[in-house]
């Protein structure tokens, strides 16, 4: 486990130049993993975090106050994951952002008790999107329930709008995130008609040469949905492409099809049809991807090779522009810098329609949703690259809303 501080990371927050009375640090701790078995995620989506940061620092910080961005490489393991957690509360952090479903179920609780926000963009339990039961977990970006929703929509879209006798497959990492996501399946399939067979791959998942023959010659899926990540995802597309199947007929979760999972897999003509789920935009045409790079040019250096890689890379400028807006509402409703992690909760209460230039969908935080709404977008790997299949879109908003309500009233009991 290694810590490390970083004052960088950008995030125009809302341009303002006002300060408070009296200006100071603002911590948050910062887990990644940047050594373990999802570093192929942390080592791009962590620099765009703090490169986020560093942009608003370099304009004075949030309203005259510096940003410090405590990180901890936990390499996807719970326990350095609880001890950096407690370090970090020891730092008076007022915001800590977890990075993994484990770590998440780990420390919902305590985070709760102890009243320090944090968030869980795109994985975590789902459960976390009511407020009112988790009041200080913030996913922010679709859950995994959403993500299944909106994949069953896509999948409807792609089979002509018509699921009646249709089967789906789901293969996925056998672990709480790859489990996540089958419930609302489970609701959904005798709603809309399809069968559907769900196809475990063991960790570290790049062993699933059986899995990808029971789902293209026994199972006979005619849609599949991937929700794999690491290094699962460029296997199963090369496991895909050997049997046969059509890549237009798969469509993968959030942390499915990053611009590396596809350069694994053997390139962009190799992966040519595959579809992948975003809660951010992808490629480099955004403003505050921008003016990340002017800063670089500024100080007379090149962009960091994980710009390269957008997938990922403007994930963590999203998650760092979302904590960076919610503390500035926090600063400001305060009237001063001296803020806690409630106040910081409270702040994420007043992001609404926050696109950050089109960067993301319309993002909007209330105390029942602490989700944003549940916006997805598909992208295409095409010859040329990423290209957009749909606007946002998000999908059977009462059935996911109602298997939470569901869980929720059965895990008070």
């Amino acid at each position: 486990m290694r810590f490390w501080t970083t004052l960088g990371a950008a995030a125009v927050v809302a341009g303002s130049v006002a300060t408070t009375a009296s200006a100071k640090d603002i911590v948050i701790g910062f887990m990644c993993d940047r050594t373990g078995p999802t570093s192929v995620t942390g080592t791009v989506l962590c620099p765009g975090y703090h490169d986020y940061v560093a942009l608003v620092n370099s304009r004075g910080g949030i309203m005259g106050n510096k940003v410090v961005v405590n990180e901890i490489d936990h390499e996807y393991k719970v326990p350095p994951a609880v001890e950096a957690y407690q370090k970090f509360k020891s730092q008076k952090a007022v915001l800590v952002s977890p990075y993994g479903t484990p770590m998440v179920f780990a420390l919902v609780q305590k985070m709760a008790e102890d009243k320090i926000p944090g968030t869980s963009a795109g994985f975590g339990t789902a459960l976390a999107g009511n407020g009112e039961r988790y009041p200080y977990m913030f996913p922010i970006a679709a859950s995994y329930y959403s993500q299944s929703a909106a994949a069953v929509k896509f999948a409807k879209d792609q089979l002509g709008g018509d699921l009646k006798g249709k089967k789906i497959a789901y293969i996925y990492y056998d672990n709480p995130a790859g489990r996540e996501g089958i419930p609302i399946l489970e609701k959904l399939a005798p709603k809309e008609g399809f069968t559907f067979r769900t196809f475990a791959v063991p960790p570290p998942g790049v062993e699933m040469g059986p899995q990808i023959l029971d789902i293209t010659r026994r199972f006979r899926a005619d849609f599949v949905i991937s929700h794999l990540f690491g290094r699962a995802p460029s296997v199963s597309l090369k496991e895909f492409k050997r049997a046969g199947y059509p890549l237009n007929k798969i469509v993968g979760f959030v942390w499915a099809g990053s611009e590396g999972d596809i350069q694994a897999a053997g390139g962009w003509e190799a992966a040519e049809g595959y579809n992948t789920m975003h809660f951010a935009g992808v490629g480099s045409d955004y403003p505050v991807i921008d003016e990340i790079a002017a800063m670089y040019k500024a100080k007379g250096k090149d962009k960091p090779d994980a710009m390269q890689y957008t997938a990922y890379y403007n994930r963590g400028v999203f998650q760092a522009a979302v904590h960076l807006a919610a503390i500035e509402n926090a600063i400001k409703a305060k009237g001063s810098a001296d803020i806690t992690g409630t106040d910081v909760r409270d702040g994420f209460y007043g992001i609404k329609d926050y696109t950050l230039g089109g960067l993301l969908p319309p993002l909007e935080i209330t105390r029942k949703d602490h989700e944003g709404g549940g916006w997805v977008r598909i992208f295409e790997a095409t010859k040329d690259g990423y290209k957009a299949k749909t606007e946002w879109y998000r999908a059977y908003r009462a059935e996911v809303r109602e298997l939470l309500e569901a869980e929720i009233a059965h895990s008070k009991k």
